[in-house]
């Protein structure tokens, strides 16, 4: 990575050589799919299960992809519509992904998990022209027009639409995430964004067209659908993704049987994989990646010691996706997440200046990134990008090492991980304080043991354990809902009245 003349190599910040410019007429699908156009029969995903597989070569994949799209347009719905994606974990995801980005039309892909008083929420501040609903998958109040996604299969064999080409940096899709004020955001991307991922092909994969990638993720998890299908897509290589059902300890066999070259997952699922402590054979595997959550180091060896390969960690978010990494051609670090991927501008910023290498700060994105988002959608439906400077800061408080390495040390803010989701504390605060006799609340991620964190809530007010966990499982998805409950006689505030989490926290993990 080039270190241009007017930069300090002693402060934290990059400086890479610009990026081409993106094409004046452009799509986010077509680009996606452009690779695997040369190659129709070559075998672009594969769905595994323990007796038989689905497959899909390219051919049929572009084929069912523009077919949707017309089926999409032929509901009435017009490039820059949004539509809301309430799918399961199906082929239907990806296809009406990146059908209705074929057509022009926005796709907001939201957790089949989430309550109806959530996806309300959502509806509310997205204002979709129209939902695709599976059956079975909660639904907002309200009459928006519902496409069924049984219609699908239907539409794979319709003419097939043309892309609708034009500017790269015009919005392309939607993703949701929560805000640190407890108020889920609506982050817009561009179709550029898929340009962003191509960053990640050498300083994270070191993936080629020969890979064969497993993802053990659903089909509707957004880290699924770029790592463990767009980004083998674009590139021509093929995907693997279990079908529904399908538990962390078969993996391995699945592995081997499909002859896997990258395994892509979070944290999670390679502990439990790793639980009986016995060796995995896997002759084809090159190495794993590993996103969503912090990889411990003892799961990191204990991998390497059953598989002989190593794990690559990746730092991102829903704002930009992974940006930090290590990689085959650059392995991270002892102690650290990894590098900036080649072509990325960071900085790690303290009073809006760059600090020393080796001096904490929080992790920054230069405006110029093409993978960063076109900002988060505000009450006039446009998506507004907050800026300081030129940056975009992250929440997250790092330190550079003198060769460029990152070293990750937390939040700024009081964020929790819940199996790889980020949610705002405050959102849960929200939500079970309207439970009679809850009282004062506040949610916090403690560490139960090195591998694992959990959700748990203290709460000032007489409501049983039972009652509070009976009305969190009526307003929140199950990932956000409090896996333990604490009465406290009272809760810590700083010196200013704000509650201190922090503080409660470390409190009660000594007491764990």
């Amino acid at each position: 990575m080039g270190v241009g003349k007017g930069i300090n190599m002693d402060l934290s910040i990059t400086d890479p050589s610009p990026l081409p410019p993106p094409p004046a007429e452009f799509n986010l699908a077509a680009h996606v799919l452009g690779r695997g156009s040369q190659t129709p029969d070559k075998s672009a995903l594969q769905i595994l299960r323990l007796s038989g597989t689905e497959r899909w070569s390219y051919g049929r994949l572009e084929a069912a992809v523009r077919g949707v799209s017309t089926g999409l347009l032929s509901q009435g719905l017009q490039p820059g519509d949004r539509v809301m994606m309430r799918l399961g974990n199906t082929v239907e995801f990806p296809l009406a992904f990146l059908g209705a980005i074929a057509a022009g039309i926005v796709p907001v892909p939201t957790s089949a998990l989430l309550t109806v008083p959530e996806v309300t929420k959502l509806a509310r501040m997205i204002a979709p022209k129209a939902v695709i609903a599976a059956e079975g998958v909660t639904l907002p109040e309200g009459d928006l027009p519902l496409i069924d996604a049984g219609r699908f299969r239907a539409w794979e064999d319709l003419p097939p639409a043309p892309f609708q080409m034009g500017a790269a940096d015009r919005l392309a899709y939607v993703v949701t995430t929560s805000g640190t004020s407890g108020l889920p955001r609506a982050v817009g991307h561009a179709h550029r964004a898929i340009l962003g991922r191509a960053l990640m092909h050498e300083g994270w994969y070191g993936i080629t067209a020969e890979d064969r990638l497993l993802h053990a993720g659903a089909f509707n998890w957004t880290y699924t659908l770029g790592t463990g299908l767009m980004d083998p897509w674009t590139v021509g290589a093929t995907a693997l993704i279990p079908a529904a059902g399908i538990p962390p300890a078969q993996l391995p066999l699945l592995l081997k049987r499909f002859d896997a070259t990258i395994f892509a997952a979070a944290p999670g699922v390679y502990r439990q994989m790793l639980r009986d402590g016995k060796p995995l054979a896997l002759p084809r595997l090159r190495h794993g990646l590993s996103a969503g959550e912090r990889l411990m180091p003892s799961v990191r060896t204990a991998w390497t010691a059953a598989t002989g390969t190593a794990i690559y960690e990746a730092l991102g978010m829903s704002e930009c996706s992974t940006f930090i990494s290590g990689s085959p051609a650059r392995p991270a670090p002892d102690g650290t997440t990894g590098y900036p991927q080649p072509g990325r501008r960071i900085a790690v910023l303290e009073d809006e200046l760059p600090v020393p290498r080796g001096q904490m700060g929080e992790l920054a994105i230069h405006r110029s990134d093409p993978g960063l988002m076109l900002g988060y959608l505000g009450a006039d439906g446009r998506p507004h990008l907050p800026l300081t400077g030129d940056w975009f800061l992250t929440g997250d408080t790092v330190e550079m090492q003198a060769d460029g390495a990152i070293r990750y040390l937390g939040r700024r803010d009081d964020m929790l991980n819940a199996g790889g989701f980020r949610v705002a504390p405050a959102e849960i605060e929200a939500a079970l304080a309207t439970c009679p006799g809850a009282g004062e609340v506040a949610a916090v991620e403690l560490r139960i043991r090195e591998d694992a964190t959990i959700i748990a809530v203290f709460h000032t007010g007489p409501a049983s354990e039972a009652a509070l966990a009976a009305h969190a499982e009526t307003c929140l998805a199950r990932y956000k809902q409090p896996r333990l409950y604490r009465h406290v006689a009272a809760l810590p505030h700083t010196a200013n009245g704000k509650l201190n989490r922090r503080a409660l926290r470390a409190e009660w993990e000594e007491k764990l």
